[in-house]
């Protein structure tokens, strides 16, 4: 390496650009390559005048005007110094990362419009719940760029990945059953996922997947879908809602004929363990809450970054001494022929 390469290294410690302090003998350079300035009025003339214009050339290539011109040379050289960015290393500080790229793949089929949930003390049906435990969900995953997906017989984006997570509450909100047709394509809605976070960052794809039902036939595999999730490192959660069939009334079960929940339990296992994912049954809201704060335990948010120190900027210290000295040459031969 160039002994210069290592000299710009060791500047750069403490100069942003240090190349500005290439600047400082360029007032030199200038008063030694121009004439100097003739003054073309009369002059007295003196016998020995060979003598003074001897003193005078050799002067003009020195640093004259006393005090004030010192103090002006002082001015550029702090000048330089501030263009050149001197900084000072902060202390140490390990900021946090973002968490994950998050897909939630929400279920809108008709079977999400049975009553067969609880809210609080009021019957709702399951996407009623499913989106009140989905909003509390998103108000924990700060630092999640997270979008929104739903499912019926077709897949379609509502939200692509994002940080804005009001923006994904809102679409949510607005989710109503049959919005995507009255079948349930699982495939579809895997692939689908798959495609949009193929783009992210390898290691932190994840897809959290919330049906009612079974994949309908004709559409694409689940499980072939969740091999190519497998191959592009797509972890994927399933979530198997739907009540056993009754609710409950006054503190008593009431079943409900044909209520219960049709799922393929198995299949949804299988996603998950392909993908290295886990696999959650919830029968009420209560379990769903459970299930998705075991979720934001296995995914967490922030991890500890890398550990950096600041540069602090520090050029205001020599800029405004440069002002001062500046503006103390300029006063102090007024002040002197006062």
């Amino acid at each position: 390496m160039p002994w210069w390469n290592s000299l710009i290294g060791d500047a750069r410690e403490w100069f942003a650009w240090p190349w500005y302090l290439a600047a400082l003998p360029l007032p030199l350079l200038v008063r030694w390559l121009l004439p100097a300035a003739r003054d073309g009025s009369a002059a007295l003339k003196v016998p020995f005048g060979e003598r003074l214009d001897a003193v005078a050339a050799a002067g003009g290539r020195s640093l004259r005007g006393g005090g004030a011109g010192v103090l002006a040379w002082l001015a550029w050289a702090l000048l330089c110094v501030a263009a050149a960015r001197p900084q000072e290393l902060g202390d140490a500080v390990q900021p946090p990362q973002v968490g994950r790229d998050m897909m939630l793949a929400l279920d809108l089929s008709g079977s999400m419009s049975e009553p067969d949930m609880t809210l609080g003390s009021s019957p709702v049906d399951r996407l009623t719940a499913a989106k009140a435990v989905l909003a509390d969900f998103l108000d924990r995953r700060a630092g999640d760029r997270i979008g929104l997906l739903v499912f019926g017989r077709r897949a379609y984006v509502l939200t692509p990945l994002t940080l804005d997570r009001d923006t994904v509450r809102d679409q949510l909100k607005d989710s109503v059953v049959g919005l995507a047709g009255q079948e349930t394509a699982i495939g579809d809605a895997i692939g689908l996922a798959v495609k949009r976070l193929r783009e992210q960052p390898a290691g932190q794809r994840v897809l959290i997947l919330l049906t009612d039902g079974v994949n309908t036939p004709g559409t694409a595999d689940p499980q072939r879908a969740a091999q190519i999730a497998r191959d592009d490192g797509v972890r994927i959660h399933t979530i198997a809602f739907g009540g056993d069939g009754s609710m409950s009334l006054f503190g008593f079960k009431i079943a409900i004929p044909g209520g219960e929940a049709e799922i393929d339990e198995d299949a949804l296992r299988k996603i998950a363990g392909l993908t290295g994912g886990q696999f959650f049954r919830a029968r009420d809201t209560a379990e769903l809450v459970g299930i998705y704060a075991q979720i934001d335990r296995l995914e967490p948010v922030k991890r500890p970054g890398k550990a950096v120190r600041p540069h602090i900027e520090r050029y205001a210290w020599p800029l405004a001494g440069a002002f001062a000295l500046g503006l103390l040459a300029f006063v102090l031969p007024r002040r002197r022929r006062a």
